[in-house]
């Protein structure tokens, strides 16, 4: 009779996955499957790296404490605010030169943090946290903020500042098309048509927050 074997953490399955030879082209990053151009997306805690996922390994870190907390699967879920009113006198005070900013909770750091894409990539708020934070009195997203995977994205309008909650693999996307499609002073028109894509689909998955 063969004795049961110990049972297996899930370090060591996951130490034991990503140890597989990788096939070419665009595969998980933690078992080596295929994946199409729509997958997901896991984040490294200790490096901030986001890793593109098959669904399967992702659905392993949708807990908190998984693999001691090193890794968490990234949400899908998008939440708009319609009623977020933000003055632009004050977004002017917050000198963010590009009109666009996002905010989201560092575990390791126990704070939020406030990035902005730039033609260098993504560059940190020179304001403190608490200045940032006053955004909290004017909606409730961010204190609904997952820590780590999930970011409060602003973009200022001529109307007035838009607010969604968004999986922070969009905050991603959106600092690798500043970065690729930036020229010259104002971005030009490349960049500003990728910007209005992105947030094009990002109103679309959307769905109101139910305030009251």
């Amino acid at each position: 009779m063969t004795s049961p074997q110990p049972p297996t953490s899930g370090i060591a399955v996951l130490q034991r996955l990503m140890s597989r030879p990788k096939p070419a082209g665009e595969s998980c990053e933690m078992c080596g499957e295929p994946v199409g151009p729509t997958h997901s997306h896991v984040v490294r805690l200790d490096q901030r790296k986001l890793m593109c996922t098959c669904r399967g390994c992702a659905l392993l870190f949708t807990n908190s404490g998984a693999a001691q907390g090193r890794y968490r699967a990234v949400p899908d879920r998008v939440v708009s605010d319609p009623d977020f009113q933000f003055d632009l006198t004050r977004w002017d005070q917050l000198a963010i030169p590009v009109g666009l900013a996002f905010l989201f909770t560092n575990s390791n750091l126990g704070q939020t943090v406030a990035f902005y894409p730039s033609p260098a990539g993504a560059t940190e708020s020179e304001l403190n946290a608490e200045s940032w934070a006053e955004i909290g009195q004017d909606t409730p997203l961010l204190a609904e903020l997952e820590p780590d995977v999930e970011a409060l994205l602003l973009r200022r309008t001529d109307d007035g500042v838009l607010c969604y909650l968004v999986p922070i693999d969009i905050c991603y996307e959106l600092v690798g098309l500043v970065r690729t499609y930036w020229k010259g002073f104002a971005g030009g028109d490349e960049v500003w048509a990728a910007v209005d894509e992105l947030f094009e689909r990002v109103a679309t998955r959307s769905r109101p927050y139910p305030r009251g």
